[in-house]
Parts: structure tokens; sequence; C-alpha cells
């Protein structure tokens, strides 16, 4: 491979890896601001934003209310933790 290439990710030739993990992101809707910090540090792309659902909006804090909340695929998730370092907020719990 060329210096500074591109590797392209197949996500239907890619093992699920979700199996090795010890410890699980889980993310509290009522903190989660919709920063999108977590989702460019994830080594494993596993995160996206999506809306948020009638009952997360009903606890979700007053800046979080209007914005998206992250969702983590934990088909492909290894529990690495760096999302909970870099979330702002805390909103993001490492739990076994």
């Amino acid at each position: 491979m060329e210096k500074g290439g591109i590797i392209k990710h197949n996500i239907d030739k890619a093992p699920k890896t979700g199996d090795w993990r010890y410890m699980k992101p889980q993310v509290d809707a009522s903190k989660c601001i919709g920063c999108k910090t977590c989702v460019p540090h994830c080594p494993e792309g596993v995160m996206e934003m999506r809306a948020r659902k009638i009952e997360e909006i009903e606890i979700s804090n007053k800046i979080g209310k209007e914005k998206e909340l992250v969702d983590i695929d934990f088909e492909y998730c290894k529990g690495c933790g760096v999302c909970a370092q870099v979330c702002p907020v805390k909103a993001i719990n490492m739990k076994k």
C-alpha cells in the first residue's frame, strides 16, 4: 500500500468482535448533549448519532433535548472505553 493510502472497510466481511468485550459502554440519555465528540474517537467506528426516542426526550437535560443521541453497535464494540474518556459531560459509563 502506498503512503497515505486509505483502507476501505467492508462491514459485511468484518467478524463480529463484540463478544470479546469485558466492559460495555452505556449512554445516559439524561446527560448526553449530542455533541458527537465520541463518534470520531471510536477506534472501531461503531458509534453514530440517532434521533432520541420519546422516553429519552422526556429524561434529557435541557441542552440535549433537541439533539441526537449516540448509539453504539455492540456487535462490533470491543469495550475499550475511549468514548467514556472523551465525553465532556461523562454521559458514557463503562459497565461489566
